[in-house]
């Protein structure tokens, strides 16, 4: 069971984000499960769709409004939003009052959302004062800061707390961790060949490592790693770490890993 220093609210909805609904439910119900065994209560709203991120880096700001304004109103009920990606929960914390210029109403409703925004991870250990988790992981493991994460919320050292208390897990510091991964949502489309560069030198430093297994916090950075290593032909299996801190790795295969029919 975590360990609680501070009363938990009481309804937390969780923003389940595309590339998990999609690709990877798995981390969905990691998530969930580590808010629940902290004492919240979780709901998913229905109404969620994207944050709107791709179209606002896109410089399409009518639809960055319009997917914005959705979102708002599908979760400005909750006391805390939390998403397991700090890319979705950061264009919501972050950005999303930036969309509003010539309509304050809005914009003071995105600025209210926005300060009840956090990424899971961080969530856990700076608001509910969680300090360790009861999970088990026998490898080990390397983390990879995501740029989102890392520049935009300030998570780094509180993955590493939770991870310091996952049984049997060895972690192996990845060099130059908070250099990015060459995902960076529409960049890798727009910069292949700088993206793929990025890639495979993040990817020649996690095998530097000489770890077993690659964690980070967003499903962008770990899919674009995931498929570099496969074509390496490295034998490192990747996991969200949430999926780490609920104890849920046997419960789908590691990311890019393709499973028998």
């Amino acid at each position: 069971m975590a360990s609680i220093e501070s009363t938990p609210p009481r309804r937390v909805a969780l923003l389940v984000t595309c590339l998990v609904d999609l690709f990877r439910p798995n981390v969905g119900f990691a998530a969930a499960e580590l808010l629940e065994n902290a004492g919240c209560e979780v709901e998913v709203p229905t109404r969620q769709t994207c944050c709107g991120q791709p179209a606002y880096n896109s410089g399409d700001a009518r639809t960055a409004q319009n997917i914005a304004k959705q979102v708002i109103e599908a979760f400005e009920g909750y006391d805390y939003i939390v998403a397991a990606s700090g890319s979705c929960i950061g264009m919501l914390k972050e950005h999303y009052a930036t969309l509003f210029p010539v309509e304050p109403q809005w914009a003071r409703r995105a600025r209210a959302l926005g300060a009840r925004c956090h990424e899971l991870v961080s969530f856990l250990t700076d608001v509910l004062g969680v300090s360790s988790v009861d999970a088990r992981y026998a490898g080990r493991v390397t983390y990879h800061d995501s740029c989102s994460g890392l520049r935009e919320l300030g998570i780094e050292r509180q993955p590493r707390t939770l991870l310091g208390t996952v049984a049997g897990l060895q972690l192996e510091e990845l060099e130059n961790t908070g250099v990015c991964c060459g995902f960076g949502g529409t960049f890798c489309v727009k910069y292949p060949e700088i993206s793929a560069r990025l890639a495979a030198d993040k990817c020649a430093a996690v095998e530097a490592t000489g770890a077993d297994t690659l964690l980070a916090g967003d499903m962008g950075c770990l899919m674009n790693l995931a498929g570099t290593l496969s074509r390496r032909g490295a034998r490192i299996k990747v996991y969200h770490v949430a999926e780490v801190l609920a104890g849920r790795t046997d419960a789908a295969a590691p990311i890019g890993e393709r499973t028998e029919q």
